[in-house]
């Protein structure tokens, strides 16, 4: 096999400090080249510039001599000097732990191809190579690597070289170098392996059994996998929550506390979410990765890619990776239903649904989702949260008008066979048109409403349809998002001043539009001190807030950067923004076999 026109040999030179170097060899120029280090990574939608980590950039020709490097952006070099083979090395501090950047130390590697690999313009679509090799402090020497590259010449612990099919493949395959607990299943025939990171003790088999029947659902709902191997990199530490997709695998960071225990028969809170977060990235696979809107087909990745369908890309998978907890029967009915109720609680305690509609979410995510202030829940709305909700109530509408006969699911399987398989781009309103065709409904003032006003969504209705009763009530603390309910108990209204506490601290996070404490002058940041003369503390803030607001105006002692503030506020009752969900007594028989339906797993006996 000849030599391929880019080879990069990746090292981690220096643990301690941090520091990939990487070597990038260029068989052959017959001029200028123009290097690009992407300043965003496809799947996360902010501009990260990570050439801000590049160090000791430098090239030399075949003769050793070196060559001009000409920096024309904050991304983009051009690298002149005659024709024939050059070498271009530079390094890389990593000290970023997440799934989207790079991360070096004495205890693992981590790095997502766009944080690391410089691009050649001019050779993109060439097939490259990548050597990854073993760090040479002592303490690394039992190092091992995951990654989904396909091998070409390595050792029994992953380093040596990989194969890529061009720069976009390249970059398409993260990878985990260290220690880590090597775990595997299959679905259909093809291996899935999980490489997991992080002092960490659980039920492995719960997990492999749990992921193994999330995944399989997926797949029996798209009838097939689009892939012959995939890699789940979990790395587990004290704190943390975070995912990336990607074609053949996926970046997890999640708390050890996430993971499965032994003995336990339903899963945790923090296990279902983990859960979720895994079938959430695998669902990518085939809506994100190859159901995707035009603007995601080799973009620029020195500038943003904008699209309003972020809502169905992002909102309609995380309908799905919960559907597919219950589908899969990791949960039970009323587990799914109480996850349903914690959704619309949230979006009810977002004023800023009433603001920013869900298409402009999409479109705007680079520059607002992202960059996420103090104020934004009064002025934005999450396109996964709204964005799944959507996707809930319109499944519903499509199996009540339709009397079962299509649904969501319908919809997805058209999107994969007409966009997914051929890999045509979607167009901006794509899937409202695929969804009005398949089902024969006019889903026009559907979608009019969803996603292009900020009215509220009232799922009364389509709840009914499938047996299921909603109730909005007041919380009964900050913690109460609601859930399931076996029947509807009264809640008093409790007094609430409309701000959210930093959690474990007394610093204000976030101050609710038109709430008393922003009338009092309250604002993000404000540390609190004490409420009627009454020391705050992270834990009693409602319950002094419930006892002294009978005495009428409150007085409020806070700090704003080092200056003493002395407030007044009036508390009113809490609204009712709380959702529970309950199933309907004595429903009709059609309802429930609807639920039924609804939530049958796909998967072939």
């Amino acid at each position: 096999m000849p030599d391929p026109d880019l080879i990069y040999r990746v090292i981690p030179c220096s643990p301690q400090a941090h520091l990939f170097e990487v070597e990038l060899r260029i068989a052959s120029r017959d001029g200028p080249l123009t290097l690009v280090m992407p300043a965003w990574a496809p799947g996360s939608y902010l501009i990260r510039d990570f050439a801000k980590n590049i160090i000791e950039l430098a090239a030399w020709d075949g003769a050793g001599q070196p060559l001009a490097l000409d920096k024309t952006d904050l991304h983009t070099w051009t690298l002149s000097g005659g024709t024939g083979p050059c070498t271009l090395r530079y390094r890389v501090f990593a000290w970023e732990l997440s799934v989207r950047t790079a991360h070096l130390d004495l205890t693992h590697g981590y790095f997502n191809g766009p944080a690391l690999l410089i691009s050649v313009l001019e050779l993109a679509d060439r097939p490259c190579r990548i050597e990854l090799v073993l760090p040479p402090e002592p303490q690394c020497r039992d190092w091992q690597v995951a990654t989904s590259l396909k091998p070409i010449a390595v050792d029994e612990r992953g380093f040596g070289v990989y194969g890529a099919d061009d720069y976009r493949d390249l970059i398409d395959h993260p990878v985990e170098m260290g220690r880590f607990r090597s775990l595997s299943f299959a679905v259909g025939g093809i291996l899935h392996r999980i490489a997991l990171s992080g002092r960490c003790w659980f039920d492995e088999q719960r997990l492999i059994a749990d992921l193994n029947r999330i995944c399989a659902e997926h797949a029996a709902l798209f009838d097939e996998l689009p892939i012959d191997r995939y890699l789940f990199l979990v790395n587990a530490i004290g704190n943390g929550y975070g995912g990336l997709e990607h074609r053949y695998s996926a970046s997890i960071l999640c708390s050890r506390e996430d993971l499965p225990r032994s003995g336990t028969s339903k899963p945790s809170a923090d296990y279902q979410r983990l859960l979720g977060l895994l079938s959430h990235e695998y669902l990518h696979l085939w809506l994100g990765m190859r159901i995707r809107p035009r603007a995601f087909i080799n973009p620029d990745l020195r500038q943003p890619a904008t699209t309003r369908t972020l809502w169905a890309i992002e909102g309609i998978t995380s309908y799905y990776d919960e559907l597919a907890l219950v589908r899969s029967g990791c949960i039970g009915e009323e587990e799914y239903l109480g996850v349903i109720a914690q959704n619309f609680t949230r979006l009810a305690r977002t004023p800023g649904r009433f603001i920013q509609t869900l298409a402009d979410a999409s479109r705007d995510a680079w520059i607002k989702f992202y960059k996420a202030d103090d104020n934004a829940p009064n002025a934005l709305v999450s396109y996964y949260l709204k964005g799944a909700i959507v996707a809930l109530l319109l499944d519903l509408r499509i199996r009540i008008d339709t009397a079962g006969a299509y649904s969501l699911d319908t919809v997805m399987q058209a999107l994969w066979h007409g966009y997914g398989k051929t890999g045509i781009g979607l167009d901006e309103y794509e899937i409202e048109s695929v969804a009005g065709e398949v089902t024969g409904l006019d889903l026009q003032g559907f979608f009019k409403q969803a996603l292009e006003t900020s009215d509220e969504l009232d799922p009364t209705e389509l709840l009914a349809g499938v047996g299921v009763s909603v109730r909005w009530r007041p919380a009964r603390d900050a913690q109460d998002l609601g859930g399931y309910a076996e029947c509807f108990a009264p809640v008093d209204a409790r007094p609430s001043l409309g701000l959210r506490l930093r959690e474990g601290e007394t610093l204000i996070q976030t101050v609710l539009k038109g709430s008393p404490a922003e009338r009092a002058g309250l604002a993000p940041g404000d540390q609190l001190i004490a409420i009627a003369g009454i020391r705050v503390t992270p834990t009693n803030l409602d319950r002094l807030i419930e006892r002294t607001a009978q005495k009428g105006e409150l007085i409020i002692h806070a700090f704003r950067r080092d200056e003493l503030l002395t407030l007044t506020a009036r508390a009113e009752l809490a609204p009712a923004d709380t959702c529970e969900l309950s199933l309907i007594p004595n429903a009709p028989d059609g309802a429930i076999q609807a639920r039924v339906a609804w939530l049958a797993s796909r998967r072939r006996p």
